[in-house]
């Protein structure tokens, strides 16, 4: 739907002309592609952000004409974020949605070319609150507690077709959607993702993040693509293992977890480092790391 509504018929509503990327994994043909086209927005996920970058040819592509960068999809990473102003001059604006609210809910102001982290501000005629698990709303001036993101407004859907139970899991009387992702607001209105509920980590009772993990070990000059996940634990109930493409081969594990011991409390450095040639993603690009944690539960489980 991301692709759809915000990367087609936006730009053909303004009277843009849109360039297909069939295959955004063949990165020297995307290159290429761009090399041919005076190119005003490049939308995608962060992943694709860093394959860019780090193709050689493309910063010496032409961004004269280049407004921003549009990342969503999953957490723009500021390793990322800041290598494309560098490169291209011109911000990597991150905005926020899902396929239930098609699929746009808040965005960042094209005009800030610092990242700041966040997710941005609510877009026209749009609600959103943050909601604790006893159902009860966070106070608008609460700029420190964390709850479930809500989103309320003329483009969520009216329900998961022919599946009523499903839409009363998500969507209430009152029209609020429950996006099943956790989040914070800042005293300007700007909010910031935490995580995926269901992709949290409790380690010895203490809730961690895999977004704040990542975003920490992909600073790492040495790092391409990082993933981190939950793993069953006897003594702390979970701990967290990272999945780390390399972007220099001679990195290693001790040196992972050197550099997140300085960005991360103790209880949030991985336990485990695993190093892969590549991570699984889906069709657009996206970490899946419900297929390593998975993959990891079935290892475990195997006599």
């Amino acid at each position: 739907i991301f692709a759809l509504t915000a990367c087609t018929f936006v730009y053909v509503t303004i009277g843009a002309k849109v360039v297909l990327i069939t295959n955004p994994r063949d990165v020297p043909a995307f290159v290429r592609t761009l090399a041919r086209h005076r190119f005003t927005v490049v939308p995608g996920v962060n992943t694709l952000f860093t394959a860019l970058l780090n193709h050689e040819d493309f910063p010496k592509l032409d961004f004269s004409a280049l407004r921003y960068g549009l990342g969503g999809g999953m957490a723009v990473q500021r390793a990322t974020a800041e290598d494309w102003l560098r490169v291209t001059g011109k911000p990597l604006i991150e905005a926020y949605g899902l396929t239930e609210t098609s699929p746009a809910a808040t965005i960042n102001p094209i005009t800030n070319a610092a990242y700041n982290g966040s997710i941005g501000l609510p877009i026209s005629s749009t609600e959103v609150r943050l909601r604790r698990d006893d159902g009860s709303f966070i106070a608008l001036d609460d700029h420190e507690s964390t709850g479930e993101i809500c989103v309320r407004g003329p483009q969520v859907m009216q329900g998961y077709y022919r599946r009523p139970d499903e839409t009363a899991k998500v969507l209430d009387g009152q029209g609020w959607l429950a996006t099943g992702d956790i989040g914070r607001m800042d005293g300007d209105g700007f909010f910031y993702i935490v995580d995926r509920k269901k992709d949290m980590i409790l380690v010895s009772g203490f809730n961690v993040y895999p977004n704040e993990i990542e975003g920490v070990i992909a600073m790492h000059p040495d790092v391409l693509e990082v993933a981190a996940v939950g793993v069953p634990d006897d003594k702390s109930g979970e701990v967290v293992k990272v999945f780390v493409v390399r972007q220099d081969p001679a990195l290693t594990g001790p040196q992972v977890l050197a550099h997140c011991r300085e960005g991360l409390t103790g209880y949030k450095v991985p336990k485990y480092v695993e190093f892969r040639n590549e991570l699984p993603k889906s069709n657009v690009g996206k970490i899946l790391r419900r297929e390593l944690r998975d993959e990891e539960i079935r290892r475990r489980e195997a006599p």
